[in-house]
């Protein structure tokens, strides 16, 4: 009998193992069979939610579920980094990061306990938002050059808002003012890009570089100024604007956006966030929309070619940084 035993405890043993590899296959066959959420790790009103909000529903038609947007602001995005580290690795939670929480933010705050290339993977980049020289209107400086010569005739008297320390915002201004040898007040502000501009239209600050799509709308309406467009080309968004090239000030700096998913998700899930990624951005009301907003469609050639970009970024602002002298957390 021994032997039956132990034949019958074979078969089902392998009967059990054949249904659970079935199961399991059919569960990454029907990925996603429930919600997904998108993490974005700033207040709404910002160029990360902004992105996040268009593309949503190309999103959520390709992989055929809804796509839920979640607002994760604070700490320079790096409470919204955590939110995606510590989610599930099944594809049903992924963040929108940016260049802040994905290549500044590992140099900048040395003790954060997370690292994007190490507990989280890179899926690709989506796009590149511009940056922007904003201006309250009640300055008189009508041009970036202007700019330069009102602050140099008032030193350290103009604010200037930041979402944080680390942000590409503050970085882009601190460059700006050792380069022109001029000086200002740094305010930062929770949340993100959002939170500034409303104490930009509120003259709490007087100044700051800022996304193209959080201000082009504002300038359009007359409620700031924009002197100058961070990109190669004048933007068709607003082409009345100069670049900041134009004007004799070569600054380069953008905004890219990408998706993460965390650390042990399933290489399959991956490899159809990366495909859904690249689909969701030739949708036709998502180019139409970014276009309108002044945000350039950059998507990776390979989900290997965004992790490659992210290091090097990652490597690209830790020498801004030192070279700047500024002080790590």
């Amino acid at each position: 009998m021994q032997p039956v035993r132990l034949a019958l405890s074979a078969l089902v043993a392998a009967t059990l193992l054949a249904s659970s590899q079935a199961y399991a296959q059919e569960r990454k066959d029907d990925y996603p069979s429930r919600p997904v959420r998108m993490i974005v790790p700033f207040a709404p009103g910002g160029a990360s939610d902004t992105v996040g909000r268009i593309i949503q529903p190309a999103m959520a038609e390709l992989l055929k579920q809804q796509v839920v947007v979640d607002n994760r602001g604070g700490a320079a995005g790096n409470i919204g980094v955590e939110v995606a580290v510590r989610a599930s690795p099944d594809g049903y939670s992924f963040l929108l990061g940016n260049v802040g929480t994905m290549a500044i933010n590992p140099v900048y705050y040395t003790k954060f306990p997370f690292r994007p290339l190490k507990d989280l993977i890179p899926i690709t980049q989506v796009v590149d938002v511009p940056g922007s020289l904003v201006v309250n209107p009640s300055l008189p400086a009508k041009n970036a050059k202007e700019f330069v010569a009102y602050l140099k005739a008032n030193p350290g008297k103009l604010n200037y808002g930041a979402p944080a320390p680390s942000s590409a915002n503050a970085l882009e201004m601190i460059q700006f003012l050792r380069a022109t040898g001029t000086d200002a007040v740094q305010v930062n502000y929770k949340g993100g890009a959002g939170p500034a501009m409303i104490g930009l239209l509120g003259n709490e600050v007087q100044v700051m570089f800022v996304t193209f799509s959080s201000a082009v709308n504002f300038a359009k309406q007359g409620r700031v100024r924009m002197l100058g467009v961070i990109s190669p080309e004048r933007n068709p968004a607003y082409p009345e604007i100069p670049t900041m090239r134009e004007q004799g000030f070569n600054m380069a700096v953008g905004s890219w956006q990408g998706l993460f998913v965390p650390k042990g998700t399933p290489q399959a899930v991956v490899n159809k966030l990366y495909q859904v990624g690249v689909a969701m951005m030739k949708d036709p009301q998502v180019v139409q929309r970014l276009g309108d907003s002044g945000i350039t469609i950059v998507t990776s050639k390979s989900q290997a070619d965004f992790v490659a970009f992210v290091k090097a970024e990652t490597d690209r602002f830790g020498k801004v940084i030192k070279d700047a002298n500024i002080k790590t957390e």
